[in-house]
């Protein structure tokens, strides 16, 4: 008996999800400024951890950045998959502020109190409108560069309707 051949549709912008039963997917890695409006992207497998798409994210902006000074500070908001001491040194080489939730232990019982949300909301809501175009949500595309592309006219009309609304 011959081993399984891959599949020819099959590229290396997929991998075994370790959340559901091992099913092939894709994560989006996304970077965006205070507003929502998408700067960056990396594509990668599902088996990919975040904090390994972190260089590559920040390296995908198409345009130069401004170098942050101490009256405007560039700040770097990231979730739980991203608190390692990797991100802390890219943030510190490109000069941003990293503001990450820290690893801790159990959680004790406390009073609720409410707290400002978190600017990673941002972020999240960018995801969610994404998911808004039916061929990115389920993702059809066998090929990657045909995928990243459809990734790239998305956030083309995101910045666009952006452009639209008022500052």
């Amino acid at each position: 008996m011959e081993p399984r051949a891959k599949r020819r549709w099959v590229e290396e912008k997929t991998g075994p999800n370790p959340t559901d039963r091992a099913k092939r997917g894709t994560k989006r890695s996304l970077l965006t400024d205070s507003r929502g409006v998408p700067l960056g992207l990396v594509v990668a497998g599902t088996n990919t951890n975040d904090f390994k798409l972190a260089r590559a994210t920040l390296e995908s902006i198409p345009v130069r950045r401004p170098l942050p000074s101490r009256s405007r500070r560039q700040t770097l908001c990231v979730d739980l998959g991203y608190a390692f001491r990797p991100v802390r040194e890219l943030a510190q080489e490109y000069g941003l502020t990293l503001k990450a939730p820290r690893r801790s232990g159990p959680k004790r019982p406390t009073q609720f109190r409410r707290r400002p949300p978190s600017p990673r909301w941002v972020v999240e809501r960018t995801h969610s409108w994404l998911n808004r175009f039916r061929r990115l949500l389920v993702r059809w595309a066998k090929r990657e560069d045909t995928y990243v592309a459809m990734l790239h006219f998305a956030l083309g009309i995101i910045t666009w309707f952006h452009s639209l609304l008022p500052k």
